[in-house]
């Protein structure tokens, strides 16, 4: 343990619940212990008095109206637990059968983060679990025993039952935990961490195993994952644009001062930073030439022959401009990569409202996440400190905090966000790699000279893929309610579901972003190289050498002729004067940090390798590290 964070049951945040899950460890408040301390006596206090309580004296969910007895109704054999008591059995026995789940075990850090959930809440001080029994709780998780707990079994009500009596279990000494890197028996797991096995008093077995733990330690490590990942979506798109030479009115401030939903206004700034410095956006169509296949004639200077295309441009002929004079005036008659029009395709164009949509989506998420980690959620509730009560019935109160529908309808909203961000990736990744669609850029990103090479084509075959997987996985779990415990608890969230499968689509979507990256510096390159071979021919200060990679009129039309190589003089002479084409100054540091690790690709070679540190890049916010350094930290 590196950090220690304090719980008291009020103030944790999910920055804090992140750096538990990844190894911090916790402390107590003494406080708030003295408020645990008096919940736990007060349910001692009404045992003695034979009060009924839910959960205390009567059995659980479906058998609630059933009397716990003064004895045993059959008398247990010698070596049995007959010396246990029916409360203390009762407790044990919550826990012990609840403890059900199936499939893989939940990761660790999920894991770690359901304890500290579970611990924080419970120091409330309105569940009654001793305070022996919650430090034994830090404890288990100060010393790395971190219980195995299979990934399927919560309804998310009441909470997540399953998976939280996996935890208790191991306090217990019973079911597995992981120790030092071993999945071991639980009870050895303590034993080896040096700790004791608890024995269960009034209404901890419920006080452990009812809340909303999963659900919520998901959610959080999802959220906490999507804020990166919006922010190296919106990088992914900037990357693109400067690819594209691509426009950059539609992001201006004063725009999105007219709609300003908040994750909106928020991306189309991030966009403005990312691409402040660039010399690729909004440069002026003519500039730009589109790709024509590599031949032998094509380049005649020495520092040329390396060069992997060719480049052109069609002039527009006098008698194709009527009625466009004024637009030919400021831009110069040829047609090259870009199109001459004053906007993009939605992909690029509507960034900040399709990634701002999906930014609202998961900080209304994380609102509901914050209200939930310094919330009670189990049942009963106990109040024994409530002014004017008459009898148990007001200060023990079975209520339903234990219902994961708020966190699972924020988790809905948030599954059915994460296709849309992967999919207009997709879309930006697909446009870079078609011909029809990427402004002069070759197909597939690739020269293909001698026909043999496929580039980048396979690459949106698996963004396609893993967008498909992401969309067929999207359908809420929260709308589909299967009644449980011979239907006492007749409505469930499923939120632990939910949660589960957000926290497990965010990989995914990780992974789209990178193969758009991957593709977007590989565009870029190309952009910028075409360029600059552009300008190398002008700065040769020879028209006639520009002119041969332009369209020309017909060789008969004199007049035509003299008027199409004064044109092409006055393309010489701006390409020449205008600066280097580069990208934004944060565009440029990501495409560096991935140049240093993936190469770019000339000719066709194996990606597989490629593919992956793309993703890695991702997965380790690398690129998003390299951007933040190039605008101090911004």
């Amino acid at each position: 343990m590196n950090d220690t964070i304090a719980l008291d049951g009020c103030s944790l945040t999910r920055a804090q619940l992140v750096t538990i899950a990844r190894g911090a460890g916790v402390t107590l408040d003494a406080t708030q212990l003295a408020v645990v301390a008096r919940a736990a006596d007060f349910f001692s206090e009404q045992v003695r008095k034979q009060e009924p309580i839910y959960g205390v004296t009567t059995g659980f969910g479906s058998n609630a109206d059933r009397l716990l007895g003064a004895h045993r109704v059959r008398e247990r054999g010698v070596g049995s637990d007959a010396e246990v008591g029916l409360l203390e059995e009762l407790q044990r026995n919550l826990v012990v059968t609840h403890a059900v789940c199936v499939g893989e075990p939940l990761p660790c850090d999920v894991v770690r983060a359901m304890l500290a959930i579970r611990i924080n809440t419970l120091m409330r001080g309105h569940s009654g679990i001793r305070v022996q029994t919650l430090q034994a709780l830090a404890a288990m998780l100060n010393a790395g025993v971190v219980p195995v707990v299979p990934k399927l079994g919560s309804v998310g009500a009441s909470g997540d039952l399953a998976p939280l009596s996996h935890l208790a279990i191991v306090l217990l000494g019973g079911g597995e935990a992981f120790y030092q890197g071993e999945r071991l028996p639980g009870g050895e797991a303590l034993e080896r961490a040096g700790l004791e096995r608890v024995r269960l008093s009034h209404k901890e077995g419920l006080a452990l195993n009812n809340g909303t733990a999963q659900m919520l330690a998901c959610g959080v490590l999802a959220v906490d994952r999507l804020e990166r990942l919006l922010d190296t979506a919106d990088l992914a798109a900037a990357m693109t644009i400067d690819a594209f030479a691509g426009r950059t009115g539609a992001f201006a401030e004063a725009v999105h001062a007219l709609r300003p939903h908040p994750g909106q206004v928020q991306v189309a700034a991030n966009l403005r930073r990312l691409l402040a410095g660039s010399t690729l956006a909004d440069i002026p169509y003519h500039l730009v030439p589109r790709f024509a296949p590599w031949q032998p004639s094509s380049w005649s200077a020495p520092g040329q022959q390396l060069l992997r295309f060719d480049i052109q441009w069609n002039w527009v002929p006098l008698d194709q401009r009527h009625g466009r004079e004024k637009f030919y005036t400021r831009f110069r008659p040829f047609r090259g990569g870009k199109k001459h029009q004053p906007q993009d395709s939605y992909s690029l164009r509507c960034v900040p409202q399709v990634h701002g949509a999906v930014r609202d989506a998961v900080a209304q998420a994380a609102r509901v996440l914050d209200i939930e980690l310094n919330a009670v959620t189990d049942n009963p509730l106990v109040f024994p400190d409530m002014v004017g009560a008459r009898h148990v019935e007001e200060q023990v109160i079975s209520a339903g905090h234990f219902h994961g529908m708020p966190l699972a309808l924020a988790m809905s909203y948030v599954k059915a966000a994460i296709p849309v961000l992967a999919s207009i990736s997709e879309r930006r990744l697909n446009k870079l790699v078609d011909p029809a669609t990427n402004d002069g850029l070759p197909a597939f990103l690739i020269g293909n000279e001698d026909s043999t090479e496929s580039g980048f084509m396979i690459v949106q075959y698996t963004a396609a893929a893993i967008v498909n997987d992401l969309a067929s996985r999207a359908h809420p779990a929260s709308v589909y309610s299967i009644p449980t415990s011979a239907n006492a608890e007749d409505h469930v969230s499923m939120g632990a579901n939910e949660a589960r499968h957000v926290l497990d689509m965010c990989a995914d979507l990780g992974k789209v972003l990178g193969l758009e990256l991957f593709t977007a510096a590989q565009a870029l390159d190309l952009r910028r190289d075409m360029i600059h071979a552009a300008q190398q021919l002008a700065n040769e200060g020879d028209a006639a050498r520009l002119a041969r990679k332009i369209q020309a009129p017909a060789a008969d039309d004199a007049e035509a002729k003299q008027i199409f190589l004064a044109e092409v003089e006055g393309l010489r002479e701006e390409l020449a004067n205008s600066p280097a084409f580069a990208p934004g100054v944060a565009v440029a540091a990501a495409w560096r940090a991935l140049r240093e690790r993936i190469a770019f690709m000339a000719r066709d070679r194996a990606l597989d390798g490629d593919v992956a540190t793309a993703v890695r890049l991702v997965d380790d916010d690398l690129l998003l590290d390299a951007v933040n350094a190039a605008l101090g930290g911004a």
